[in-house]
């Protein structure tokens, strides 16, 4: 398959369904006096569809490949953030549970990518883009 824009690729279609997943737990009445809290989880899952499509636009493989690695960084900070708002009884379990393996999902779809695009760059096989 040939991937032209990043709007083609399934890890930056599943960021922003967790994106506006997150807005929507974010908005409830528990985080509206935790600015800190909520401004950072909301931060960090904009990170990761941002720093997707940053990589795809630098046309370079090898840029991409670091993009995706900071995009899977940022999953982990907005599953690290999950678990305060956890802690601190802003989400119920329940909450965290859903979120948490949507989470853990994209982060495993972003590290397959990355492992894709790294095996065809040993391989000289690059996957076409553009």
């Amino acid at each position: 398959m040939r991937i032209v824009k990043y709007e083609d690729l399934d890890v930056w279609k599943l960021s922003l369904k967790m994106t506006k997943m997150l807005y929507d737990l974010t908005a409830k009445r528990e985080f509206s006096r935790d600015f800190a809290l909520r401004d950072q989880l909301r931060r960090s899952i904009i990170s990761v569809s941002s720093n997707i499509v940053e990589g795809f636009e630098k046309n370079n493989n090898n840029e991409f490949v670091r993009y995706l690695r900071i995009a899977k960084g940022s999953v982990g900070e907005a599953r690290n953030q999950l678990y305060i708002a956890l802690t601190v009884n802003y989400i119920t379990q329940e909450e965290f549970d859903g979120v948490n393996a949507s989470l853990l999902k994209l982060a495993n779809q972003i590290g397959r990518f990355i492992s894709y695009l790294v095996n065809k760059r040993k391989t000289g096989h690059f996957p076409k883009t553009r």
